[in-house]
């Protein structure tokens, strides 16, 4: 290089700076997110209206996103420890619908009590000695979305 010529800048700030698609594959890159997730998430760096619609779209055409995927990371991730009402809320708040949801329901209710014998064996793994007590576990496994009649009898002691 001469004296004569101007040296390179470098650009201040393009280096941290992401495009929206570049943003939410690294989102993805870490768990599976659903479109609305990744709406929410990615609205704050959005320049002009309309590119964020347009690089969900093309990164759902892609397959990148992808609704059944997203119900069974979460079932496979939240279902030992959470009962079906629980995950069923979750996925509608992921915006999740349909009938991804009603195979997902449907499934996890077969295994519903097995499962809340399972959460209660690791918490608890004695029966309750006074109503007090029985009372304290099932409340802990209500607030996990266990349903009633399970809860009623795993705490109860009842075997199938």
């Amino acid at each position: 290089m001469t004296d004569e010529e101007p040296k390179p800048q470098p650009r201040k700030g393009l280096g941290s700076q992401l495009s929206l698609k570049g943003r939410a594959m690294r989102l993805l890159s870490q768990r599976e997110h659903s479109r609305q997730e990744l709406e929410r998430k990615l609205r704050p760096f959005e320049e002009e209206p309309g590119k964020l619609v347009a690089a969900l779209d093309f990164l759902q055409a892609k397959d990148f996103i992808n609704a059944q995927r997203v119900v069974d990371s979460v079932v496979n991730r939240r279902a030992s420890k959470l009962g079906a009402a629980r995950i069923k809320h979750e996925l509608q708040a992921k915006g999740i619908e349909g009938p991804a949801i009603q195979e997902a329901m449907h499934g996890m209710r077969a295994s519903e009590l097995e499962r809340a014998r399972e959460v209660w064996r690791k918490k608890f793994g004695q029966p309750a000695t006074d109503a007090k007590e029985r009372v304290k576990q099932m409340r802990f496994l209500l607030t996990r979305g266990f349903a009633s009649e399970a809860v009623r009898r795993v705490v109860q002691g009842e075997d199938d």
